[in-house]
């Protein structure tokens, strides 16, 4: 094909795909959602709460949360041994229906005493109970995780974007998941590199992982039930009880990890 020909088709294609993208978007109920909103301002943590395994809500033990140049860092530089001090920086208001979006990236190395699984491993909680309600020595909140991994620089597959569930239940492929963890489909992410994630949360019903713009794994029924979470409230853990809304938090479990253009668009006005 000659490039001037070449170029009118591209340029006549992007226009009719252009104009037709915007009739859909005017079209849908989606057009009366809310734009994207910024959870985190770049500058501080004052719209997050903390919540740390051996210690009260509120206490961020050895500034494990911290924000430098732009980013939410999180660190253990003063930290002796690990001790199980897994941490979660939640925001402040919870969600039902929205649409997530984040870049993450690991750095540095996993924190003497870190469980190995910790490794170059992080992720993001939500429909999460409320921080204020987890007793000092409750270890995870009772939450679904969509789970970060990073690949480990030996050409073995580890894909991220996977879900884990603290206390929970989901349906995947039409009944309960039997394990405590799903694997994605996502490519492997080696090195310090930025990594896009989103999330799709609708309710009670179908969660949606997105990994680099890809779609990387579905399920739905997010409910309380299962294991891992210890030494919780126990008159808050109704095992079956659908869980509809919740707060996100960011983790902390030994590998340091850096997030930052944290942003969601609330859903509620289309889907409720």
């Amino acid at each position: 094909m000659k490039k001037n020909l070449f170029l009118f088709v591209c340029v006549g294609l992007l226009s009719f795909w252009g104009c037709a993208v915007k009739k859909t978007d005017e079209q849908s109920s989606v057009k009366t959602v809310h734009g994207w909103k910024s959870l985190f301002n770049g500058k501080d943590i004052k719209d997050w709460n903390v919540k740390i395994h051996h210690h009260d809500f509120g206490v961020n033990y050895g500034n494990t949360f911290r924000v430098e140049d732009g980013t939410i860092q999180v660190r253990y530089d003063q930290y002796g041994d690990f001790n199980e001090q897994y941490g979660h920086l939640y925001y402040k208001t919870p969600y039902s229906y929205y649409h997530l979006k984040l870049e993450y990236r690991f750095v540095g190395e996993l924190h003497k005493g870190a469980p190995d699984y910790t490794l170059r491993n992080s992720g993001v909680m939500f429909h999460s109970q409320d921080p204020k309600s987890m007793p000092k020595e409750q270890d995870w909140p009772i939450s679904v995780e969509m789970q970060f991994l990073g690949g480990l620089s030996d050409g073995n597959p580890r894909p991220t974007g996977n879900m884990c569930s603290p206390g929970t239940n989901v349906v995947y492929q039409g009944k309960i998941a039997a394990s405590h963890c799903l694997n994605s489909t996502s490519k492997t992410y080696d090195g310090d590199q930025w990594v896009r994630a989103e999330l799709i949360v609708l309710g009670d019903s179908l969660i949606t992982h997105i990994i680099e713009g890809d779609t990387v794994l579905q399920y739905s029924k997010p409910q309380i039930g299962g294991g891992v979470a210890n030494r919780y409230d126990p008159k808050l853990k109704i095992d079956g009880r659908l869980l509809k809304s919740g707060y996100i938090a960011l983790q902390s479990e030994g590998q340091p990890v850096d997030f930052k253009n944290i942003q969601i668009k609330d859903l509620s006005s289309a889907y409720k």
